[in-house]
């Protein structure tokens, strides 16, 4: 700055900023785009990471934000008007199907034939493909719909200084696990398990997946073959609900089933519960002191097991895709800000602002070897058993059932077995009535 006069330091830092502003729109070649996103744990990092976003490329992005069933009531009615609101919509890995079935989104190739998903990025169970004559998640003969934009499964959330100070492994099987809660089990200081056995969407449904497909149980004989045979109410499944219930019996909070997701972040936070099964979206709360107090005290690790069979994991990711009902201008926009989402740098970016990225080198990086990174690699570990819980679009009806049921039979109202016979008899009935090949099981006695 030798030799400039203060006139002439104002001049040319105003010259710095115009070139700065002509450069920021000259980087901004898409046009702004609009995404509806639901208000959930894994918000907050996404909100920063938009941020970040426009602040490279001077892309201009709006949030539209609501509860989760506020976006998805959005979601389903704009993707039938005429002229679509939202160019990009994070579609729940529980409700996709219907916006598949429905023909309301569009492959991306047919944005760019040369786009794919990065091989680092999992498929979700593929999830993120879609064969229209078959109906099928097929990644041999379906099309690219969309991008993962969240990864989330649930994970065992557990104290590390009461497991330590047992003497405590972080539980493989399912008796495992029912041994530590009962040992770590003082009521009502501390639960042993907190599980989520409300009734809403998908929150006791949700919960008790792990359980019933790592038993060796199934909703349908063969989804994925088009047998939709409804298998709900098998011995294995019988065996993993009884189980549920006796983990929430013997080691579990006095009123399980009025506990939703919001109930069993609240019991970790405040240090109630030695265990719990939650969304990974859920972690960056743990170590926030303004919301927990057990910073630094929660280990991860894969949900357990049943001898001889694998972890199970539901998938309630999301993914991004991309309505047909909006202008190409604005779908091309939506595609630009998915193929910088995916980048390694972008999903770093994401990490480090407090959501879980979707790549895999990620959430195996440098990131992963620091204590605010301990819940990533057990997050790719379980990625890899992360089983979708349905794939046709009768599921919010399905899973009102389920969620009744599964309720009911926390709460004593039903027992296991007429609780599991109920389910089949009017999922059957929900399938039969939309034409599917189906059956079901004999009831249990």
């Amino acid at each position: 700055m030798a030799g400039l006069t203060r006139r002439g330091v104002m001049v040319s830092a105003g010259a710095v900023a115009l070139t700065g502003a002509m450069s920021r729109r000259a980087r901004a070649a898409v046009a702004p785009i609009t995404i509806v996103v639901n208000q959930s744990p894994w918000f907050e990092g996404f909100r920063k990471l938009i941020e970040i976003y426009e602040k490279e490329t001077a892309n201009k992005v709006t949030l539209d934000v609501n509860p989760f069933a506020g976006t998805l009531e959005k979601q389903r009615n704009l993707v039938r008007s005429k002229d679509g609101v939202f160019d990009l919509l994070p579609l729940n890995g529980l409700f996709f199907p219907e916006f598949y079935h429905g023909g309301f989104m569009l492959p991306l190739h047919e944005l760019d034939p040369d786009f794919k998903l990065d091989p680092n990025i999992p498929t979700f169970d593929d999830t993120v493909f879609w064969d229209e004559k078959t109906k099928t998640t097929n990644p041999k003969t379906g099309k690219l719909m969309g991008v993962p934009i969240n990864p989330n499964i649930p994970l065992l959330y557990y104290r590390t200084d009461l497991y330590a100070a047992a003497g405590l492994k972080p539980p493989e099987t399912w008796d495992d696990l029912l041994a530590n809660a009962k040992k770590l089990n003082e009521p009502p200081k501390t639960y042993g398990m907190v599980q989520r056995g409300a009734r809403g969407t998908t929150d006791v449904s949700y919960d008790w997946f792990p359980y019933l497909n790592s038993f060796g149980g199934t909703m349908f004989a063969d989804e994925k073959a088009g047998d939709f045979t409804v298998t709900i109410n098998s011995p294995a499944a019988k065996a993993a609900l009884d189980f549920y219930l006796r983990l929430a019996k013997e080691a579990g909070h006095p009123n399980t089933g009025g506990q939703a997701q919001a109930q069993v972040i609240q019991n970790i936070v405040t240090g109630k519960t030695a265990n719990a099964i939650m969304v990974i979206a859920a972690w960056s709360q743990m170590d926030d002191p303004t919301k927990s107090a057990v910073v630094g005290k929660i280990g991860f690790a894969v949900p357990p097991h049943a001898p001889g069979f694998k972890p199970a994991p539901p998938l309630g990711h999301f993914v991004g895709c991309i309505p047909k009902n909006v202008p190409r201008e604005r779908q091309l926009a939506a595609l630009a800000f998915l193929k910088w989402f995916q980048t390694f740098d972008a999903q770093t970016k994401y990490a480090q602002s407090g959501s879980p990225p979707v790549r895999l080198d990620v959430l195996r990086s440098a990131l992963a070897d620091k204590p605010e990174g301990r819940w990533m690699k057990p997050l790719a570990d379980g990625l890899v058993y992360a089983r979708q819980m349905w794939t046709v679009p009768e599921g919010a009806q399905i899973v009102g059932v389920l969620d009744l049921r599964l309720n009911q039979a926390v709460t004593g109202d039903l027992a296991a077995a007429a609780a599991l016979n109920k389910m089949s008899e009017e999922i059957h009935a929900i399938m039969q009535k939309a034409g599917y090949k189906t059956g079901r099981l004999p009831d249990l006695t």
